[in-house]
């Protein structure tokens, strides 16, 4: 980009009205699409599951769920390449895949909302599968489109006003369920929540299909298992090698802190609302205070986080998040000695959600560090899904930990898990100080 275009282009974004083109609202309103299920078989899901009487034990094993979207990456070639009965001659490609994974997503939410988890656990299960399976499609299209939708120039705002519908998404799906349930029921606020995918398909309906795809089709010859195998090679294997050959006696030791960034996050973010209810704040409280005020206090954080690189550089922000990410842990403990405190849950989801909304950032600007570019949209959601693997197979058990050594001790385990991360990201921000070195 020459200096007229850049300084041309910076003038632009100095416009609101940038801000409101179509491609940066249609971005928001799929990110609100894509944030809206995950709360619904997580967090809420729990809160849900501790008032049927569920013993902790099994209301934990929920955070499995999750696993939908860490392997994501195993089905994405099929969302990229295989085309929806008269759908996709209708919508095309990546609408096709949208609107198919958001009206599943609705059905299945609705019927969620008919069930009675302590009466038929088992159907309850298998339906909270079908959501996070058909949530994570929903993101492995929505990436492709988002990436597909506009110039390399504007991923940036794109991304932003993803992120931006995401949470508010979130909050919806947290406290709009948690104030709807309180006030009527589970049944009325999932069904309410199903109605809400309304968003989505309409964005996808009015929205326009990005240009063909940068990236060619892989087309393999031969046998059946000839070309399973070559699958194989190139979508799944061909990204971790060119990740093992960049980094070579490093690649161990980054993954290893890419595993275990988030993992005391992930062992408390299961028993977070069982754990409010226990000392005895109701859904209202909950609701108001972790989820609305919770909401604020992240995107400051977000937007915190995004300053910090730009004045501090990426390697001290990877230490800093990792120390907070375990530390805010503390603020729990406290909260389990004080009991149902406001002031002192306003403290803790205040420290709690800002590290949320910084490490988010910081985090995703790491990940995007170490990608490359020949390998963008694979290798970033290899790499993306690696780093739940782990922490939501340890959350899984959070509920046996907490039976046995109770809710205080519970969140110092949680802040303890964090210590293997904070020394991993010593070398992590040495590293990446090397790679500057060397660029300069």
């Amino acid at each position: 980009m020459t200096d007229g275009a850049g300084a041309a282009a910076v003038e632009e974004q100095r416009d609101w009205r940038f801000y409101l083109q179509k491609k940066v609202l249609t971005l928001f309103f799929l990110g609100f699409s894509a944030g809206l299920p995950f709360p619904l078989v997580y967090s809420t899901l729990t809160a849900w599951l501790e008032e049927a009487g569920l013993e902790r034990s099994t209301i934990s094993t929920f955070a499995w769920l999750g696993f939908a979207y860490s392997f994501k990456f195993l089905w994405s070639p099929l969302v990229d390449t295989l085309p929806l009965p008269l759908l996709t001659r209708l919508l095309g490609r990546r609408r096709a895949w949208l609107f198919a994974a958001q009206i599943g997503i609705g059905i299945s939410l609705f019927l969620l909302g008919d069930m009675d988890p302590a009466r038929a656990l088992g159907a309850f299960t298998g339906v909270a599968i079908a959501v996070a399976l058909l949530s994570a499609t929903q993101d492995i299209a929505l990436d492709a489109y988002r990436i597909e939708i506009a110039k390399i120039e504007m991923q940036g705002v794109l991304a932003a006003a993803y992120q931006y519908g995401y949470r508010i998404a979130i909050a919806v799906g947290t406290a709009g369920a948690l104030y709807i349930a309180e006030f009527g029921s589970w049944s009325i606020a999932y069904k309410s929540m199903a109605a809400c995918m309304a968003v989505g398909v309409l964005t996808t309906l009015l929205s326009h299909e990005p240009a063909v795809s940068a990236r060619a089709t892989l087309h393999f010859t031969g046998n059946i298992v000839e070309r399973v195998g070559r699958w194989l090679t190139t979508a799944v294997a061909g990204p971790f090698m060119d990740f093992f050959d960049r980094y070579g006696r490093h690649a161990v030791l980054l993954l290893a802190f890419i595993g275990l960034f988030r993992i005391s996050d992930y062992v408390l973010g299961i028993l977070a609302n069982p754990f409010y209810l226990n000392i005895g704040f109701s859904k209202a409280q909950i609701a108001s205070v972790a989820k609305i005020y919770g909401l604020w206090v992240s995107l400051a954080g977000t937007a915190a986080g995004a300053w910090a690189i730009l004045r501090f550089g990426l390697s001290r922000c990877v230490v800093t998040a990792t120390v907070l990410i375990a530390s805010t842990n503390l603020f729990f403990a406290a909260l389990a000695i004080t009991g149902a405190n406001l002031a002192m849950l306003t403290v803790t989801i205040s420290a709690d959600n800002f590290t949320m909304g910084f490490a988010g950032t910081v985090f995703i600007a790491y990940l995007s560090s170490l990608t490359n570019l020949s390998f963008t949209a694979t290798q970033y959601a290899l790499l993306s899904s690696m780093s739940t693997v782990f922490g939501k197979f340890t959350a899984g058990y959070s509920g046996n930990v907490q039976e046995a050594v109770g809710w205080l001790g519970f969140f110092l385990y949680a802040a303890a898990l964090g210590i293997p991360a904070i020394l991993l990201s010593v070398f992590v921000a040495r590293h990446l100080d090397e790679l500057n070195a060397r660029k300069e």
